[in-house]
């Protein structure tokens, strides 16, 4: 039988159920990985750069700080190279792993700890 136009050639040619979404599944776990990277990015810098800034504050202190700290050098190391370190690990692991999401969790459940570390050793008293 010749095809005149107004029917499918076969079958074949329509979409099957659920390709649509699919696409629309892929671009949300996309999308939610971007979101995850930029947290986990922006939680870096901004425990590395601020992180030691809330440690050594002080509300009762005269000039704001602490003037003496027990463990500055430790402070410093953690915040210089602990949380970054983290972060390019997260980052890394991420991109390697099967299951980015749960690597971006963990590591940024590492780097709040890390903050936590730093506020710790500021707060400390000398």
């Amino acid at each position: 039988m010749e095809n005149t136009g107004t029917a499918p050639a076969s079958a074949s040619t329509t979409k099957p159920a659920g390709v649509g979404d699919r696409r629309a599944r892929a671009a949300a776990r996309g999308l939610g990985l971007a979101v995850l990277v930029a947290a986990v990015l922006v939680s870096g810098v901004f425990i590395t750069f601020l992180g030691p800034f809330f440690a050594i504050a002080c509300g009762t202190c005269e000039d704001g700080v602490h003037s003496t700290l027990a463990y500055g050098d430790a402070l410093i190391a953690v915040a210089r190279y602990g949380v970054p370190l983290a972060t390019f690990a997260t980052l890394a692991g991420m991109v390697a792993s099967r299951g980015p999401g749960r690597v971006g969790g963990f590591g940024l459940g590492a780097q709040w700890s890390l903050f936590m570390v730093v506020f710790a050793l500021g707060q400390l008293p000398a």
